[in-house]
C-alpha cells in the first residue's frame, strides 16, 4: 500500500471569497486515499499564498523529506494544481526536485500520470491558469487603486495623525487625530524655522511632547504630502507621477510644507542651528574662559542628594564656576539694560507707515507672479496646439510640459506665500517686540531655555566673560546699545560736533547687526527698509516736539529707527 502525504493550503481571501477551508479539503482527500487504498502519511496544513514556494510548512516538510532514512515511493496529494502552486516557472522546478526525493505530487479533481509526455500539455494550462488568474486580479487592483488615487481617496490604513472614518454617504474617509495632529503641526513648524535639525526635531518630539515614533518613520512623515492635503500618485508606464488634491483635511498648509521640504534639501540657508542644553546651563556657549580664552561648556555633578551644575573648561587652566552663581551674576548685568519708555510709541508709528508701503509692494509682487503663472500656462497651451499640428513630436512635448509644470510649481508656491504675509497683522507682533526691547530683564526671567538663548544671542554679539569681579563683555547689538545710550543720554547736556555724530552713525551702520532671533517673525520679514525721508522725518517731527533741546537725542533716536525698521525687516 502506498503511502499519501495529504497538503492542504488555503489564504485567508480565498477562504472568503470561495468558502475553501482545510477541514473540507481534509475530509475530501482522506475519502479519496479509502477508495484508492492509499495510506495517509504526514498531513500539512498551510496558511499561506501559493505565488511562491516560500512557505514556512512547506520549508519544514522539504527538510523532512531530505533527512528520511528510506528512500521509500510516496505521494504528495493535494485537492488542485492551484493547492500546490500558482507560478507555472516554480512549480516546475519544484516537481522536479520532490521526483529525486521520491515524492510524486498528485492532484485528486484533476488527476495526471506524468509519465506520459501528452499529460504535460494539460499541466501546464492546470498550472498556468490559476497564474493568469492571479496577474489578472493584480492588474485589478492596481487600476482600482490609481483610480481611486486620482480621485483623491486616501487608501490605505491611516497614517499617524488621522483616523478611519465613514462620511454621512457612508464613504470611507480619514480625518484627523487629536492630540497627534497638533504634535505633527508644531513638528512641520519647528522644523520651517530652521533653527534645529531633523534630528533634534525628532528627540524634542519624543521627550517633551510624548510622540512615540520610530526614527525612519518620523522621517518619512515629514515627505508625505498627505499632511497638506494632497495625494501622491506614482508613475505607471505613460503616466508622470503627480500630486493630486485629496479629499481629507490637510493638518498643515502647502505652503508649510513646500517651505519643510526646502529647509530639509538645504534650497533655503539654515539657521545657526541651537544646541540643546539643561534648563540650569543657559549660558553654555556664551562664555568665553578668563584664561584660555576658549568657550566654556556645562555638565552637572551629582551629589549626595541632588544635581550641581557648572560652567567649566575642558584645557588644562582647570576654569570652573558654578551655574548658579553665574546665572544669577547674569540677571544683575541686565539690571543695566533700561530704556525710556515714552520712545516706544514713536518708533511704532514710524514702522507701521513704513509697513503698510511695503504691504502695497507685496500686492504689486503677488500680480507680477499671476502673470508669469498665466504666460507659462500660455506656452503650454501653444505646444500642445504645436503637437496637435505634428510641428513638434511627442518627446518634445513631454519635456517641454515637465520643465514648464516644474516653474509654475516654483511660481505658485512663491505665490502662497504672498498670500499669507497678506493675512498677517503687524500691530500685536510690533507691540511684543517694543515690549521686549524695553523690558529686557523681565522678559529673560520669564522667558523659557529656548528663549532666553535666543534673547541672550540677540543682545550680545560676542561672547561674555566672567569672573569674580562680574562680567566683560564685548560687543552689543546696535539695536539695544542705541536704546540704551537713548535712556542714559535723554535730558542731558550732549556734547560733540554734527560731523562727529553722524561719523559715528555711519561706523555703526558698516558693522551691521543680526536681528534679534527672540524679536524675529514672519510677519516682520515683510517690512523692507525704507531709507526714504518721509516716516523718518516725521520721527523727527514727533520727537522734536517732545524734547526740541536736544538735537543729538533727535539725531540717535532717528538712527535708532532705522536700526529697528532693518531688524523687522
Amino acid at each position: 500500500m502506498k503511502t499519501a502525504d495529504l497538503y492542504i493550503r488555503v489564504s485567508t481571501d480565498e477562504q472568503a471569497d470561495k468558502g475553501y477551508s482545510q477541514r473540507n479539503q481534509e475530509e475530501m482527500l482522506l475519502k479519496y486515499c479509502e477508495i484508492n487504498n492509499l495510506k495517509p502519511g504526514k498531513v500539512i496544513f498551510e496558511d499561506h499564498s501559493a505565488k511562491s514556494f516560500e512557505r514556512p510548512e512547506w520549508t519544514q516538510y522539504l527538510s523532512y523529506l531530505k533527512t528520511r532514512k528510506q528512500l521509500t515511493s510516496t505521494i504528495l496529494l493535494f485537492t488542485k494544481w492551484d493547492r500546490f502552486s500558482r507560478n507555472a516557472g516554480d512549480a516546475y522546478m519544484m516537481i522536479n526536485k520532490l521526483r529525486r526525493l521520491g515524492v510524486e505530487p498528485q492532484a485528486m479533481e484533476q488527476p495526471l500520470d506524468l509519465n506520459i509526455p501528452e499529460n504535460k500539455m494539460m499541466l501546464a494550462f492546470y498550472l498556468a491558469a490559476p497564474e493568469v488568474e492571479n496577474d489578472r486580479r493584480s492588474i485589478n487592483i492596481l487600476q482600482g487603486m490609481r483610480r481611486a488615487m486620482k480621485e483623491g481617496r486616501y487608501i490605505r490604513c491611516a497614517p499617524r495623525g488621522y483616523k478611519n472614518t465613514v462620511d454621512e454617504n457612508n464613504n470611507k474617509i480619514i480625518v484627523p487625530k487629536e492630540p497627534e495632529a497638533t504634535t505633527i503641526k508644531w513638528i512641520f513648524e519647528t522644523i520651517a524655522k530652521g533653527l534645529y535639525s531633523g534630528e533634534q526635531v525628532y528627540h524634542m518630539a519624543r521627550r517633551t511632547r510624548g510622540f512615540k515614533v520610530s526614527r525612519n518613520s518620523f522621517y518619512l512623515m515629514i515627505r508625505n504630502p498627505m499632511y497638506s492635503g494632497r495625494i501622491f500618485v506614482p508613475a505607471y508606464k505613460d503616466e508622470e507621477a503627480r500630486l493630486v488634491r485629496g479629499k481629507h483635511e490637510g493638518i498643515i498648509t502647502e505652503a508649510l510644507f513646500n517651505e519643510v521640504q526646502n529647509v530639509l534639501d538645504g534650497r533655503i540657508k539654515r539657521r545657526k542651528t541651537k544646541k540643546l542644553t539643561p534648563d540650569r546651563l543657559p549660558l553654555v556657549g556664551f562664555l568665553d574662559c578668563p584664561k584660555c580664552k576658549r568657550k566654556l561648556t556645562g555638565s552637572a555633578s551629582k551629589g549626595r542628594s541632588k544635581y550641581y551644575y557648572y560652567y567649566h573648561c575642558h584645557s588644562k587652566c582647570g576654569v570652573r564656576f558654578k551655574a548658579e552663581n553665574v546665572n544669577k551674576a547674569f540677571e544683575r548685568e541686565l539690571e543695566s539694560f533700561k530704556v525710556y519708555p515714552a520712545f516706544a510709541e514713536v518708533l511704532k508709528a514710524v514702522v507701521i507707515e513704513t509697513y503698510a508701503e511695503n504691504i502695497k509692494a507685496s500686492t504689486d509682487g503677488r500680480k507680477e507672479l499671476i502673470k508669469e503663472i498665466e504666460e507659462e500656462n500660455e506656452r503650454l497651451s501653444k505646444a500642445r496646439r504645436l503637437l496637435l499640428e505634428d510641428a513638434i513630436d511627442t518627446e518634445d512635448y513631454k519635456a517641454i510640459k515637465l520643465e514648464n509644470n516644474q516653474k509654475i510649481s516654483e511660481l505658485e508656491s512663491r505665490l502662497a506665500c504672498y498670500k499669507i504675509k497678506e493675512k498677517r497683522t503687524l500691530k500685536p507682533q510690533l507691540e511684543k517686540a517694543l515690549e521686549i526691547a524695553i523690558s529686557v530683564q523681565k522678559q529673560y526671567r520669564e522667558a523659557d531655555l529656548e528663549n532666553k538663548r535666543k534673547l541672550i544671542g540677540s543682545i550680545y554679539h560676542e561672547n561674555l566673560i566672567y569672573s569674580k569681579e562680574g562680567f566683560r563683555t564685548g560687543r552689543i547689538n546696535q539695536l539695544f546699545s542705541l536704546l540704551f545710550s537713548l535712556n542714559r543720554n535723554f535730558g542731558a547736556k550732549k556734547s560733540g560736533t554734527k560731523q562727529q555724530i553722524e561719523a559715528s552713525y555711519r561706523k555703526a551702520e558698516e558693522e551691521g547687526f543680526e536681528p534679534p532671533e527672540l524679536l524675529h517673525s514672519t510677519v516682520f520679514k515683510t517690512a523692507a527698509f525704507d531709507h526714504s525721508a518721509t516716516p523718518l522725518g516725521r520721527l523727527r517731527m514727533a520727537v522734536c516736539q517732545t524734547d526740541c533741546k536736544h538735537k543729538h537725542s533727535v539725531e540717535l533716536r532717528q538712527h535708532l529707527a532705522k536700526i529697528f525698521l532693518k531688524m523687522i525687516e
